[in-house]
């Protein structure tokens, strides 16, 4: 049997502890205001991004939206990292800093880091 006692560790009743560390994901709609300056950002960003473990899992594809009560998504880009930690890293470092603010002055959007199961 294993009891969960945190996100990140776990204890199995035979006295031994497993870390166990889930991935998370950045997702983002974004609405592109200037296309020619975003592209400088999607060069900068997709490398900077793995070498914080980032995986492009999409990056605004072909779209269906079923069901939009709350929310009519624009551009989806989802990218997976290996933990919380890791794409808190990756947003928060100051080598992305000056690749946000292309990012912030070409576009509106919504940014969440959520984890995974």
């Amino acid at each position: 049997m294993t009891i969960r006692v945190s996100s990140l560790w776990t204890w199995q009743l035979t006295g031994k502890t497993k870390m166990t560390v889930k991935p998370a994901y950045i997702i983002v709609d974004v609405d592109i205001t200037d296309t020619e300056a975003y592209e400088q950002y999607k060069k900068l960003a997709k490398p900077l991004a793995e070498s914080f473990g980032g995986e492009y899992l999409t990056r605004g594809g072909e779209m269906d939206v079923i069901q939009n009560e709350l929310w009519t998504p624009t551009r989806i880009v989802i990218v997976k990292f290996p933990s919380l930690q890791a794409a808190r890293d990756f947003i928060n470092s100051p080598e992305y800093e000056p690749v946000k603010a292309i990012r912030m002055k070409n576009s509106a959007g919504t940014l969440a880091i959520i984890e995974g199961i």
